[in-house]
């Protein structure tokens, strides 16, 4: 994006979050995001609705050859009766559908909710032609009303868009949100008066996950279950690469990683000049959620997205209830919560899936792993966040598993995290990617080398700054070093070890740190820069100003006692 795009999408963020922030003090923050979220979905797929009006009406005014759109001013009587026909043709859903744009009905859409928010309670309306007068009970029964009514009409959207009228909110905090989305056009951006080259989808996409940070910060721990940092995100999908195939997350939340999967998609076809919607089709997105709520904001990420998903029947739980059972996946993603201790059931106990070895009941983090292994293709690959503990712990036959893994030639990179990169926990995490075709005998994997019994580690917790006082952040810049290090190691291309940071090791060094598998056991300490200072100069030099903190010390703890003394105080 350009300044002009970024500055227009920093105020729309700072505009549309300062108003939608004020909900704070009548919601929990668990809760307000449902209205919010709710709320900016109307107004996008009202606007990208209008949006495709326009680009109608300019078809059906345009007389060439090739427009099959054409409606010819000279086949009707009057102007009268002209634009009748074209307003007539609007209204055909068939005209949506064929462009991937969401039908709205008429009571539904953007205009028909601010005229009628206003009125007041007990107002009788008419929100369709075909319908007989309704009373207006409530602006959050209005838009609940516009809800069913998009659910209704488009097969999608069933049972994932949710009502906001449990919430309770006054008419006057619903109305002032209503006022202030109607300042914002999703459709035609301009800012300073220059028009924007962005669409609809990507601006409501770039807001909805703005929206989706914002809330988790402010849900604190609870935020995590639904999402991931982007930039952890993106990592994991540069470092795989999934631009065709099937990507499953088991534990999607939000849906975050299969977004990042589309915004790879596109620059990836952008870099190879060909079309992003035709490579598209060649994806095909699954996942898995046990939380309800969550399950339906990651279905409508996706359809706000245009991005085609399989998320199960329901919300269930993956472990007990999965609902993708014959899935082989070639990309697998996933950030599920770290160390669950309450997952295991009786009913497990024999799983297939527990080929490399049977997980402790009193924590998931190998129960995840050989799920995922188990949805793998024959030559997919994986990347999975975890807590730093699954790297080393021994207990419950957690190190028997880990053994059997690298020992599989499974485990391909591990990636060592910085701390505070999560809103909801400081427990320090790892990347895990492991894939099931190291010997690179697959055509699509033309660009890797036989990598059988060889392991990389990659140390990244120097990687990062602080975006305030408690989050860090990876740059663009830290994604790529840990990215490209990955891809020269993979392809032979390039590689090198790096002290403190890189290293690729053969089987027989992990067996001699007992299958131990923290990156910092491997690649060392960084290279320190030669001063010029010869080491027992140094020494000599260090030694004398140790001494003379020690005297300095001595005294300004003389000091103190003197001076409490003459306070009338002793110490011991």
């Amino acid at each position: 994006m350009n300044n002009t795009e970024q500055q227009f999408l920093k105020a729309l963020d700072d505009k549309l979050w300062k108003s939608a922030d004020k909900l704070r003090a009548n919601l929990d923050a668990a809760n307000y995001k449902h209205v919010v979220l709710g709320l900016i979905f109307l107004k996008y797929v009202s606007d990208a609705f209008e949006e495709r009006q326009e680009q109608l009406i300019e078809l059906f005014n345009t007389d060439s050859d090739d427009n099959i759109y054409y409606l010819p001013r000279e086949d009707f009587e009057s102007d009268e009766e002209y634009q009748q026909a074209i307003a007539d043709e609007l209204e055909v859903l068939d005209y949506y559908r064929e462009t991937n744009v969401f039908w709205v009905p008429k009571a539904a859409r953007w205009k028909t909710l601010k005229e009628k928010a206003v009125l007041p309670v007990g107002t009788v309306l008419w929100l369709d032609e075909a319908e007989n007068g309704v009373k207006l009970r409530s602006v959050s029964w209005l838009i609940d009303n516009a809800l069913d009514e998009i659910e209704k009409s488009n097969a999608k959207l069933k049972g994932i868009l949710n009502r906001i009228s449990q919430y309770q909110l006054d008419n006057d905090k619903l109305l002032g949100l209503i006022n202030t989305f109607s300042d914002t056009s999703f459709s035609r951006p301009v800012h300073n008066g220059e028009k924007l080259n962005l669409h609809s989808k990507d601006i409501l996409g770039h807001v909805y996950e703005y929206f989706l940070g914002q809330f988790a910060l402010a849900e604190g721990k609870q935020g995590g279950q639904y999402y991931t940092p982007k930039s952890i995100v993106t990592l994991i999908v540069e470092m795989l690469e999934p631009y065709s195939g099937r990507v499953y997350d088991p534990a999607m939340g939000s849906g975050g990683f299969f977004v990042s999967s589309d915004k790879f998609i596109e620059e990836h076809a952008k870099d190879q000049h060909y079309d992003a919607a035709e490579q598209k089709k060649h994806i095909s997105v699954y996942g898995q959620e046990s939380n309800p709520t969550t399950w339906k904001l990651a279905a409508m990420n996706m359809a706000i997205r245009g991005i085609d998903f399989n998320f199960g029947k329901k919300n269930a739980d993956t472990f007990l209830d999965d609902q993708h059972p014959d899935l082989r996946a070639d990309f697998v993603m996933a950030n599920p919560p770290f160390n669950v201790k309450d997952w295991w059931s009786e009913k497990l106990a024999e799983d297939v899936r527990w080929k490399y070895g049977t997980p402790p009941k009193g924590n998931a983090n190998f129960g995840w792993i050989q799920h995922m292994l188990h949805h793998l293709a024959p030559t997919g690959s994986m990347g999975i966040l975890l807590a730093n503990g699954s790297m080393s712990s021994n207990t419950n036959n957690e190190g028997e598993i880990r053994k059997r893994l690298v020992e599989e030639d499974l485990v391909e990179c591990m990636v060592a995290l910085p701390g505070q990169l999560f809103t909801n926990t400081q427990i320090p995490a790892c990347i895990w990617f492991l894939t099931k075709d190291k010997s690179n005998s697959v055509v699509r994997n033309e660009k890797k080398r036989d990598r059988r019994s060889e392991f990389l580690f990659i140390d990244a917790r120097n990687l990062g700054y602080m975006r305030d006082r408690v989050l860090r952040d990876f740059t663009s810049e830290d994604i790529a070093k840990v990215a490209d290090t990955f891809h020269a190691w993979q392809r032979g291309e390039g590689y090198e070890d790096i002290a403190g940071f890189c290293k690729s090791v053969e089987l027989y060094e992990i067996k001699k740190h007992d299958f131990v598998l923290t990156p910092g056991r491997y690649v060392g300490a960084a290279a320190q820069e030669d001063d010029g200072e010869p080491f027992s100069e140094k020494m000599a030099r260090l030694t004398l100003q140790l001494s003379e903190q020690f005297a300095e010390s001595e005294r300004l703890e003389g000091e103190i006692k003197r001076n409490l003394g003459e306070l009338g105080y002793e110490l011991g």
